[in-house]
């Protein structure tokens, strides 16, 4: 089977926002492809990442020529540090997850730093994919947070390698840790209701966190490294360990326990 990619239309090229959206869910859809064409393990992993990353690529060199691209599956081009415009992306967040069907707790990230936004530049649009469900969430139209519908505290933690700080946390916010995949699926639960916060320590680059970050800020989320400071993109070493992403309610208790207890 050929994978052939839609053309965007017209005004989702004239909007960052828009493409970012579009690029993800047509990553997601030739990942869905990938998925049935019957390969298992490591050979469906390394197919997914190469035909999402390529399928990007491609669209990014058509619709935003002059941008440099950060991606997890390329070689890091360090002329980015002189662009103007990076899209940072990662073709496939949750590799695991996507080759055990039919988990669906994976994604496709696109995000758009601008050097013009904020003294050192800053993300200005974003997108996380969630194919399997057939959801796209944007900075174009963010989620809505609704109000917190737990009565305790509800954390994002990772399926294979959780912090060990995160259980000495949940015990201080009287919080329940929920195990699932890809980064931008543990943020996103977040603005879905879904969990509360994601607090993450011990391994993390840029592009795992762009996109669902920026979608996270534009749905009203507070969003910083776990010392508090802010998260910054485009930078010449592009790991980026740790974040926070939670209700803005939720925050000082967080920074507060994490700061004491020496994280």
């Amino acid at each position: 089977m050929t994978f052939e990619p839609r053309t965007a239309p017209a005004d989702i090229v004239a909007d960052d926002h828009l493409l970012a959206a579009w690029l993800a869910e047509e990553a997601g859809r030739r990942l869905l492809e990938v998925r049935e064409e019957g390969l298992e393990g490591r050979e469906l992993k390394d197919a997914g990442d190469r035909a999402a990353h390529e399928l990007l690529m491609e669209l990014l060199a058509q619709y935003r020529p002059g941008d440099a691209v950060l991606s997890e599956e390329g070689k890091d081009d360090k002329a980015r540090l002189e662009a103007d415009r990076v899209w940072i992306v990662d073709p496939l967040d949750g590799t695991r997850e996507f080759s055990e069907p039919p988990r669906d707790d994976w994604a496709v990230h696109v995000a758009l730093w601008e050097r013009g936004a904020g003294s050192e530049g800053d993300l200005t649009a974003g997108a996380v994919a969630q194919p399997a469900l057939g959801e796209t969430f944007n900075t174009a139209n963010p989620p809505v947070v609704p109000r917190a519908t737990s009565e305790s505290p509800r954390i994002a933690v990772s399926r294979s390698r959780p912090p060990e700080f995160v259980h000495g946390l949940a015990t201080e916010l009287d919080a329940q840790l929920v195990a699932m995949g890809s980064a931008g699926v543990k943020v996103l639960s977040v603005a879905r209701d879904i969990t509360d916060a994601y607090v993450h320590a011990g391994g993390q680059y840029e592009w795992d966190s762009a996109a669902p970050v920026a979608v996270a800020r534009a749905a009203g989320l507070f969003t910083s490294r776990i010392d508090g400071s802010p998260l910054r993109y485009n930078q010449d070493d592009v790991y980026l360990p740790d974040l926070v992403v939670c209700r803005p309610e939720l925050a000082e208790k967080i920074l507060a326990w994490i700061e004491a207890n020496g994280v």
